[in-house]
């Protein structure tokens, strides 16, 4: 692929960006294929090494706050007419309360999807608390000669010092599925504002 398609057809991928962001994108990229083409190598072969557009595209849209994707969609792409602007604002008493409840909505699965992992480190803290004060626990029951005591106390607590560290690893995994999770969540809402975009284009 030359340079030329492999911009255009970039630029067909990144036609979500503002206009500002694309052509600073586009710049860049170009500048990299000029880069390695002084290094020696052909048209085809530069662009080839730096990826392919939905790569770079999909990139792109992980980095870029969602408020840049809503401040393009929200601007007109005309000025509105005077009957636009009178429907907008009697429509206001439903489409706003509508936007809030959506966003309220999303607030709130990204906090139950935290909170959930907060509360498995919190078990492990637990867990681990435990273990460590079973051994005070064990003290004290001998210091008053019980010794059947004393070996539970202990026996629970290297319990919960196995299922402590069983949990530090079953955290790190909820915490790698969250944050996976979370971030297709926020590339999902982005997605949306992009489909309508290139909807309307």
């Amino acid at each position: 692929m030359s340079k030329e398609t492999f911009l255009k057809t970039l630029r067909e991928k990144l036609s979500f960006l503002p206009q500002e962001d694309l052509e600073e994108r586009l710049a860049f990229y170009g500048e990299m294929i000029d880069d390695r083409i002084e290094e020696g190598m052909t048209e085809e072969e530069a662009a080839a090494a730096i990826g392919t557009a939905e790569e770079i595209a999909e990139q792109v849209m992980s980095e870029i706050p969602l408020s840049k994707l809503v401040i393009k969609k929200m601007k007109p792409k005309r000025k509105l007419r005077t009957w636009e602007i009178v429907l907008l604002a009697l429509g206001s008493p439903v489409w706003i309360p509508l936007l809030a409840a959506a966003a309220v909505v999303l607030i709130c699965v990204y906090a139950v999807i935290w909170t959930i992992v907060i509360c498995i480190y919190a078990v492990t803290v637990s867990f681990a608390g435990g273990a460590v004060l079973s051994v005070p626990g064990a003290v004290q029951y001998i210091s008053r000669g019980n010794l059947p005591g004393a070996v539970f106390v202990l026996g629970a607590g290297i319990f919960l010092a196995g299922l402590s560290i069983l949990m530090i690893f079953v955290s790190i995994w909820i915490t790698k599925k969250a944050a996976k999770i979370t971030s297709r969540l926020l590339l999902w809402i982005k997605s949306l504002f992009i489909r309508k975009e290139n909807k309307e284009s």
